[in-house]
């Protein structure tokens, strides 16, 4: 059974909704601050599967809803999970996006840790999209947070 819990992060970045909306729909812009690979473009009905290849890491992303330049709802897994990306235009060149997860189906130290895992990859995932879409900079936010030989 899935618990109701749920983790949110969030930021404003200073472009227009549209050039905010289309960074997490097509993976020619996603690349460059999120996962390294997807098998194609977020459209209503279709599972992609993007890539972390530093972490030789694959996932699923099945859309289930689409409203352009407005949201975008994933579930995304395994363990599924549903994922929605709320942009909300706050003037022409400052969107307000929103990533709300929810449906763990961990329990005990084990949903903690997804929890804070989740809260801290989509602050990320914030993070670095700000600075390209802002500022052109690959940060390597996510290849950078968990170097191999830190891991040792």
């Amino acid at each position: 059974m899935k618990n109701q819990i749920s983790v949110e992060a969030q930021m404003l970045i200073r472009k227009p909704v549209e050039q905010v909306f289309q960074a997490f729909i097509d993976p020619a812009i996603t690349v460059h601050f999120w996962f390294t690979k997807s098998s194609g473009k977020l459209e209503i009905g279709k599972t992609v599967i993007w890539e972390w290849e530093m972490y030789d890491v694959k996932s699923n992303a099945t859309v289930q809803d689409i409203i352009t330049n407005e949201k975008i709802t994933v579930l995304w897994g395994p363990p599924e999970t549903l994922v929605e990306f709320k942009f909300k235009s706050l003037s022409p060149d400052r969107t307000y996006v929103t990533i709300h997860q929810k449906g763990f189906q961990q329990v005990g130290d084990e949903l903690l840790q997804v929890l804070i895992d989740s809260t801290g990859g989509f602050t990320t995932v914030l993070d670095g999209c700000k600075a390209y879409l802002e500022h052109g900079i690959n940060l390597n936010l996510i290849a950078d947070k968990f170097p191999k030989e830190a891991m040792l």
